[in-house]
């Protein structure tokens, strides 16, 4: 599946390089009256995208299904910068509402993403992995939906207009629903495995050592 994984690693650069590039020309720049709706597009577009891909595509789904959960969890770690959105909050740049759990869930979950990948990346844990992944899900979900309502729950209070020009503008628009479709992934993985697996070992299908940008056949 290497044509798959150039193609993706392509995909994935075009859609950064789109973005930024974006973000550049204010197209995603709102104003603090108005919910943020270009950013909500952006970051809801590439998810529908490839669900869409991944359930009309049999050689796609494979070889999505044949990535390293543990490395896309590991990818999970860099989360742990959510400390970002408390440390603007602090300055008066981002609302509490958005800022504390946008803030502390990522925080939670980089700082934990390592001890998952290690060790509940097995069907052993089967449970755990997907409860932790489903979790990181409801961290960006909530974030976002914060992001792009809190101006009509406080029309008053601060804005979250500095998400929407650069450099914060990229987190909403690529790394959120990038990070969301591997959460996706790596529920679709575990749910593949056996219920319960005492030896805690991989079947040689499901724990391939693939990665995003290089699996094979």
């Amino acid at each position: 599946m290497t044509n798959y994984a150039r193609i993706t690693a392509s995909l994935i650069a075009a859609w950064f390089i789109a973005v930024l590039a974006a973000s550049a020309f204010h197209v995603f720049k709102t104003d603090p009256s108005r919910p943020p709706l270009a950013v909500g597009l952006a970051a809801l577009l590439p998810i529908v995208a490839f669900s869409s891909w991944f359930a009309s595509s049999e050689p796609f789904r494979r070889f999505v299904l044949a990535l390293n959960p543990g490395t896309l969890t590991m990818v999970q770690s860099w989360r742990i910068g959510g400390f970002v959105f408390l440390t603007l909050y602090t300055y008066r740049l981002l609302p509490g509402l958005f800022a504390w759990p946008a803030g502390l869930g990522d925080i939670f979950v980089g700082a934990t993403a390592s001890m998952v990948a290690l060790k509940f990346t097995n069907p052993k844990h089967r449970s755990r992995f997907i409860l932790w992944q489903s979790l990181g899900i409801l961290d960006l979900v909530t974030a976002v939906t914060l992001g792009a309502t809190v101006s009509l729950i406080q029309p008053h209070g601060i804005p979250t207009t500095p998400m929407t020009v650069l450099p914060l503008s990229m987190i909403p628009t690529f790394v959120v629903p990038l990070l969301l479709i591997f959460h996706l992934i790596c529920i679709a993985q575990a749910r593949r495995w056996p219920a319960q697996d005492h030896s805690g070992i991989f079947p040689a299908k499901s724990h391939s050592t693939s990665t995003l940008a290089g699996a094979d056949v």
